[in-house]
């Protein structure tokens, strides 16, 4: 069993006693072994984390990797505008494509400190994002889109509640479980308004019977969406969800910005997770979740960049940084204060990917996902110590994701001082390049 022991860093640990120390943390495996003010043991690896800030792996809780390759495609476009446009590019993704794009947004979001994420694949090729997943070494849970109430949508964007299941299921018995278990599979119903009752109530309960598996949607993205669910089914997303037994602890909702408080009671008291994406749905114009609200009333609430073209980066810095801002924008400077934001940017997105007590925090027994970052230089200058500027504060204030060095998934090292070690980041934006200019040639 290999072992890896960081030396001399001040470790931010998120766990429950919020335990903040310069020391020394163990590696044995794919799984922390140690954490002590000063460890003397033997390793094949020693990292030298002297100056430096080591802490959990950012958990982001809503991706679309097969959207890395459109980003700038769709700018200064109002949601239903941009679901045209891009859409009608992710649809025609073929398999070589699909990998491309899944490359480049991994590689980006190691780069920028994430460890874990939740994904909604495409329609098809699903294959292909996770074999780039299985590569990369990344943690995550993904699946592929379901939508199969979609008569009045282009032929590319139709499928049969049959196929759905079944594509899906075959994903599930291919992929779950793979890589140590670093690879998890979740159902992903695109939108409440793009699926049948059936499918969601047969996807709710394969998901009940698999440990681990998740479902991962949108809901009340929009204020045209809640009109029309209430057309559709005369109820609002997650009270109709309620009503079918799609809710619950395995059950993710991305947005979660047009609810009310009889939406907000189903989350909490079904354990519902809400994925929250600022930088999105500012982009797109979408609306303001009220995050502190749903904190209150013990909704987990976690982060996500969502797409590259909704976005355009999948940078956990920024979004931490604009969830804070926008909140004290909308409540006052005391709005979503940065501890609130780190939690939700490592220990809710951990609960939200059901790893609540595996990954998220620095603590023996639990996975070996870290990050070791710098100073944070310029961007964090004048910095005294990490201990008397509080260093939470300045990772949601300041950092940028240069400052992330090393990356640390599952006891493996997947970028060491800025060099990606699982992928070639040339090939990477070079195949990036190649298959979008393949992809446009389709349309």
């Amino acid at each position: 069993m290999s072992t890896i022991l960081i030396k001399n860093g001040y470790l931010l640990t998120m766990n429950d006693r919020e335990e903040r120390f310069w020391g020394d943390l163990l590696i044995q495996g794919d799984r922390i072994a140690a954490i002590a003010p000063h460890i003397d043991r033997p390793a094949d690896k020693i990292i030298d984390a002297s100056g430096r800030l080591v802490m959990p792996g950012f958990v982001q809780t809503h991706i679309h990797l097969c959207q890395s390759l459109l980003r700038g495609q769709a700018d200064d476009q109002p949601l239903l505008q941009w679901l045209d446009t891009i859409t009608g590019l992710e649809f025609r993704h073929t398999p070589e494509t699909l990998y491309a794009s899944a490359r480049l947004g991994l590689a980006e979001l190691i780069k920028s400190g994430t460890t874990a994420l939740i994904d909604m694949g495409t329609l098809h090729h699903q294959d292909s994002v996770f074999q780039a997943i299985l590569e990369s070494g990344m943690r995550a849970q993904a699946g592929k889109a379901m939508m199969d109430l979609t008569e009045n949508l282009p032929p590319l964007l139709r499928e049969t509640t049959e196929t759905s299941l079944r594509e899906s299921m075959d994903l599930l018995q291919r992929w779950h479980g793979q890589a140590n278990g670093r690879i998890r599979y979740g159902f992903a119903p695109r939108w409440q308004l793009w699926n049948t009752s059936g499918l969601l109530r047969e996807i709710k309960q394969e998901a009940d019977r698999h440990p681990g598996v998740g479902i991962h949607g949108h809901a009340g993205e929009i204020e045209y969406e809640v009109q029309a669910m209430r057309q559709l089914t005369g109820m609002r997303n997650l009270v109709f969800l309620e009503s079918i037994g799609v809710v619950g602890p395995n059950v993710q909702m991305a947005h979660c910005i047009w609810l009310d408080e009889d939406e907000y009671r189903v989350m909490a008291e079904t354990g519902t997770h809400a994925m929250h994406c600022p930088c999105c749905n500012a982009k797109l114009g979408s609306g303001l979740a009220r995050v502190p609200e749903m904190l209150e009333k013990g909704i987990n609430v976690a982060l996500g960049s969502d797409g590259a073209p909704s976005n355009n980066n999948l940078d956990m810095f920024i979004e931490m940084r604009t969830a804070s801002l926008l909140q004290k924008l909308r409540l006052g400077a005391e709005a979503l204060p940065a501890e609130t934001v780190l939690r939700m940017a490592t220990r809710n997105g951990a609960k939200a990917i059901g790893m609540g007590d595996a990954i998220g925090a620095l603590e023996a027994g639990r996975k070996a996902d870290l990050i070791i970052l710098d100073d944070g230089g310029l961007y964090a200058a004048p910095m005294r110590d990490f201990e008397q500027d509080n260093v939470a504060k300045r990772l949601v204030s300041a950092y940028q994701s240069g400052c992330v060095r090393t990356s640390i998934i599952d006891g493996q090292v997947v970028m060491e001082e800025r060099r990606l070690l699982t992928m070639d980041e040339e090939q990477v934006i070079a195949g990036g390049r190649k298959a979008l200019q393949h992809l446009s040639s389709l349309v």
